[in-house]
């Protein structure tokens, strides 16, 4: 079986004999009931393959399409003027690449269908192109338009300026008002338009990218598109069956249960209310040629822009996570790095979990295995000064909690403390120092997978600073910065914070600890069983 790891040319799949999962009967859904569309979806997650596929279905080269859903759907077949934009490989931080990349495209078409006033804006010569190809073809056009947003998302945040009229602007801002000139474009062209496809990672309809010209019906939370791009449970057992069963029989395992792993490795996005679960075709596909479970997707490395958003956000990342949420709140990216989660959201680290129908609310968390532990590790490491082995911490944690090793933990955590520089833990408050080391107990614990870690969490008498529940125990931990560690126990005792675990059959251990301000380190340490 050959697999069409990073291959984005649907022709290239077809004439080559890579197996090819048929979502052709959505290709065709979307052609013929509207005309303008915009999809989101993370990286390395088919958006240009589907692209791609539109290509060749408006070109009419139905011999690509012999034997799929949409060769008994089409009749027709008919050769439309395509036009396709794609802005991936190629970085947009210099002043003048993006409109060197937006003349080169339409002087390409110019060469075919005439124009090329130079005198006109790019949207002008743009919508004169688009014309000319209509009037010499007899059909309307299509543009298919692809990583519509990465001329901002390279540029996002950066402190970079340039001159426009007189004034110096940010990059961000100068890229985005050239592309919202080049998009006008689809206002001025409307009755030269047949169908109008953009994909992208993020919506930036509030930033007024979009505003030159009619909104496209976005179909990234539409649930009849739902599994547009990505791989479900039943596509897996249709195309993929022979390679699983091939891994479950070099690790010893039954199918079922090598299924089991991938579903908890690469699967759990979700793209809208009713929950229909895809997997990371990147990922998943590089697993079963490999015959290796790894973390394919996060190790092709963490957007920058994202690093850059998250950066300053300090220890609030528990508090987008496991919550729900109004569609509006991650649905349009916000120019605030106050308010990542549309970012996040829309990059792939978290997606739906549940949706509360009676609030019309949705869940948000980490999709999968992989996502989670990169994610939490690029963050810790962030957070506590670029540690490269806050894995193998977390592993020493796991097992030292795992046999109720508590002194081995002790030693551990203290260890830890002590190796994360001066200026990560130097805050401007008490509250704020004793916040820092109760996050930094959430990342390390959050990157484990087997184990429920709580942070801050409500009770009906106050707030835990943190607990750690796993299969057989739980541990209560109260921090108290410069204080004493009975003070600590007095605390979970008098306010009960570990009442509601009790009645779970499992061990309870409550555990006091006092943080040094001026060292970093664990001065003092009780527990009570």
């Amino acid at each position: 079986m050959k697999f069409p790891i990073g291959i984005q040319s649907f022709e290239k799949i077809r004439s080559e004999g890579y197996e090819y999962v048929d979502k052709t009967d959505k290709v065709y859904s979307l052609a013929t009931e509207g005309s303008i569309y915009f999809l989101s979806r993370p990286r390395r997650f088919g958006k240009s393959l589907l692209v791609s596929t539109l290509k060749n279905y408006f070109l009419g080269r139905k011999e690509l399409f012999k034997g799929l859903k949409i060769d008994t759907l089409e009749k027709e077949w008919k050769t439309y003027p395509v036009f396709h934009l794609d802005f991936n490989g190629q970085n947009f931080t210099g002043a003048d690449t993006l409109t060197k990349k937006i003349n080169s495209f339409i002087f390409g078409y110019e060469a075919i269908y005439g124009g090329g006033d130079q005198d006109l804006t790019l949207g002008d010569r743009f919508a004169t192109l688009l014309h000319k190809a209509h009037e010499q073809t007899g059909l309307r056009c299509v543009v298919l338009i692809d990583e519509y947003d990465k001329p901002l998302l390279d540029v996002m945040n950066l402190p970079d300026t340039v001159e426009r009229n007189n004034a110096m602007v940010s990059l961000e801002d100068y890229n985005r008002e050239i592309l919202k000139g080049f998009y006008s474009t689809f206002k001025l062209a409307d009755s030269d338009l047949q169908f109008v496809f953009l994909t992208g990672v993020t919506k930036f309809s509030q930033l007024s990218v979009f505003s030159g010209f009619n909104q496209p019906y976005d179909i990234s939370m539409v649930s009849q598109y739902e599994t547009i791009c990505g791989i479900t449970d039943e596509e897996i057992d249709a195309y993929f069956r022979e390679p699983i069963a091939k891994m479950a029989e070099r690790a010893g395992c039954s199918y079922e249960e090598e299924r089991d792993t991938l579903r908890r490795r690469y699967d759990g996005y979700h793209f809208s209310e009713l929950m229909k679960g895809v997997y990371n075709p990147f990922s998943l596909l590089s697993a079963l040629r490999s015959m290796a479970i790894k973390d394919y997707w996060y190790s092709t490395g963490t957007p920058s822009y994202l690093v850059r958003l998250l950066d300053g956000f300090g220890d609030k990342l528990n508090e987008l996570i496991g919550n729900y949420y109004a569609q509006s709140q991650f649905e349009d990216y916000r120019a605030d790095t106050q308010q990542p989660l549309p970012m996040i959201y829309q990059s792939g680290y978290l997606t739906i979990k549940e949706y509360d129908s009676s609030m019309r609310t949705f869940k948000l968390d980490f999709p999968n295995d992989e996502v989670k532990n990169g994610f939490v590790t690029m963050v810790a490491n962030s957070y506590l000064g670029g540690r490269e082995d806050t894995g193998s911490v977390v592993r020493n944690l796991i097992v030292s909690l795992k046999r109720r090793d508590l002194d081995a933990f002790r030693s551990c955590f203290d260890t830890f403390l002590a190796s994360i520089p001066y200026d990560v833990r130097r805050k401007s408050n008490e509250r704020e120092r004793e916040r820092d080391f109760t996050y930094t107990l959430y990342l390390i614990f959050r990157i484990a997978s087997c184990y429920t870690t709580y942070i801050e969490k409500r009770q009906s008498f106050g707030r835990l600073d943190c607990a750690i529940v796993t299969d057989d125990s739980a541990f209560v931990f109260e921090f108290k910065l410069d204080g004493s560690a009975s003070e600590a126990i007095a605390q979970i005792n008098e306010m009960g914070y570990a009442d509601e675990f009790l009645s779970t059959n499992r061990k309870v251990y409550k555990i006091g600890i006092s943080i040094s301000s001026e060292t970093g380190r664990v001065a003092e340490w009780l527990v009570e069983e």
